[in-house]
């Protein structure tokens, strides 16, 4: 067997294995309700349905869960690159051993559960009046994803020569109209995975959404686990809602396909 053979088979087998738990939990959502129960289970429904998705479309409190998780992530991700962009713009460019150390501690901060700094941000919340809302919720996953967006803007700044910048504060701008307008647009692919990554961060969060929200900002992971009830689990419609969840990220991540690959091979190549 040749080489390229093997790397084609391995890649097979990799592919398969990071796709099979996605693939089970959409066929999973199109089963009977009683077909997703049976035991032994079986991996192609018996009976092709869409009864789950009614279900929990039917359910209370599903389509706001939606709206909430969307204005939460939108928040969180506007919020996230906002303040990362000029951080880790001023860290690379003016190179100082705070703005080194700045940087490890960021990382340092994501090392810290979730669990640790759940109850202070519930009572910071409470204080501040704005418990159970989309923008506490938001604030919270900033917290989380913030820290990496400095980080890899900062390593998407570097890969960006100081001579742009230099060539067109030479031709009339400021350092901020520099950076706005010709560093900015040179790392968009980079944006676009920054802004991914808080995106998902936010979307996928559990922790912060269950102690800061109630009835008005619940997200959609939170009704999800809600279909676990005394009776057991609700396998059916909560398949049926997890795969509708992730149909935005795919989505999302598609749009922004070419601004990725942009982003993850920039500075691969240096004139």
């Amino acid at each position: 067997m040749s080489t390229r053979t093997l790397l084609w088979a391995l890649l097979a087998a990799i592919v398969v294995l990071y796709a099979f738990p996605f693939a089970y939990l959409i066929l999973t959502s199109l089963k009977l309700p009683t077909d997703a129960i049976s035991v032994p289970p079986t991996v192609l429904p018996k009976a092709w349905s869409l009864e789950n998705y009614g279900t929990a479309l039917a359910t209370p409190g599903v389509i706001p869960s939606f709206i909430n998780s969307t204005s939460t992530a939108v928040i969180s991700t506007v919020l996230s690159v906002l303040l990362a962009v000029p951080a880790a713009y001023g860290i690379t460019r003016y190179g100082t051993v705070s703005g080194r150390i700045f940087v490890m501690l960021a990382l340092v901060t994501r090392m810290v559960p979730p669990v640790a700094i759940g109850v202070p941000l519930v009572n910071l919340m409470s204080t501040a009046g704005i418990t159970d809302t989309p923008t506490a919720l938001a604030l919270a996953h900033t917290t989380i994803s913030l820290p990496l967006s400095i980080w890899l803007m900062a390593s998407f700044f570097e890969a960006v020569p100081p001579s742009l910048e230099e060539a067109a504060q030479v031709d009339g701008c400021t350092r901020l109209q520099a950076m706005v307008r010709v560093v900015v647009p040179v790392v968009g692919g980079g944006i676009a995975v920054t802004a991914i990554f808080a995106f998902l961060a936010s979307w996928n969060e559990f922790l912060f959404a269950l102690l800061l929200t109630a009835v008005r900002a619940q997200t959609t992971p939170i009704v999800i686990a809600n279909f676990q009830t005394q009776y057991g689990l609700q396998w059916g419609p909560m398949t049926a809602l997890a795969t509708l969840y992730s149909v935005p990220v795919v989505l999302f991540t598609l749009l922004l396909q070419r601004r990725i690959v942009a982003g993850m091979t920039l500075g691969a190549v240096k004139g």
